[in-house]
């Protein structure tokens, strides 16, 4: 009976694990009403305040990829070093048709696929840009690709 009440249990677990993912996988992760330009000003205040720079996320809740980068970015090391170093402005492109003159501005080309990346300083010049696609394939990158990436625009103090 103790064998039996373990499988059970495992299955439990794992109809719990589903749902739990299905409630994430349904949290918008960019608001699609947002004025993105906005959104930047603020970014550029709190990043002139504190010494942080920005990482500009250019996405839309129905990508996966979108989905599976943001799932690594609030794994609790990585949380923490974005937390300490960026603000984060995540900047829905809708089915490629919103906020594309900000993609040109901070020369994302959206084409090559989403989620992309560009970081600005605390000033807000721009320091990287993504140009080929780098996180379009988010779901096979791994963590420590990931986490790499935001290790290497921590700002210099």
């Amino acid at each position: 009976m103790g064998r039996g009440m373990g499988k059970v249990g495992i299955v439990m677990a794992v109809v719990s694990g589903v749902f739990a993912l299905g409630g994430a996988a349904s949290r918008p992760i960019y608001d699609e009403s947002a004025d993105a330009q906005r959104q930047i000003r603020t970014a550029m205040a709190e990043a002139s305040r504190t010494g942080k720079n920005i990482v500009l996320d250019f996405g839309a809740n129905w990508c996966p990829d979108c989905r599976a980068l943001d799932a690594e970015m609030r794994k609790p090391e990585l949380a923490s070093l974005i937390a300490k170093a960026f603000v984060i402005v995540p900047i829905d492109v809708g089915r490629m048709n919103k906020n594309l003159d900000l993609a040109r501005r901070y020369h994302i080309p959206l084409e090559k696929g989403i989620p992309a990346l560009a970081v600005l300083d605390a000033r807000g010049r721009l320091l990287y840009a993504q140009q080929n696609g780098q996180f379009e394939d988010a779901r096979h990158l791994g963590y420590e690709s990931i986490r790499e990436f935001f290790l290497r625009w921590v700002p210099k103090r």
